[in-house]
């Protein structure tokens, strides 16, 4: 995957976490970062808990939430220098 095409998915992706999770909606925040998550390469990806229940879901998205932006940012260095 092109620099471009990873920026472009990943804006989206961002897009769709940032409107969940400013409306409250943490499970369905909690499963953009997992989409996001597993766009990154193997050995990328983050370890992420399953998330049992809705009640959960705030702290997943605030546990991960930087995690997955620095795996993120990572990534996009490494595609650059290709």
């Amino acid at each position: 995957m092109s620099l471009q095409e990873f920026d472009s998915l990943i804006d989206r992706m961002k897009l769709a976490f940032e409107y969940a999770d400013n409306l409250g909606q943490y499970a369905a925040a909690a499963k953009v970062l997992y989409q996001m998550n597993e766009q990154l390469p193997d050995d990328l990806q983050l370890s992420l808990d399953d998330l049992e229940n809705p009640e959960s879901a705030k702290s997943f998205v605030m546990r991960y939430q930087s995690e997955i932006k620095l795996a993120i940012s990572e990534y996009r260095q490494r595609l650059m220098n290709f």
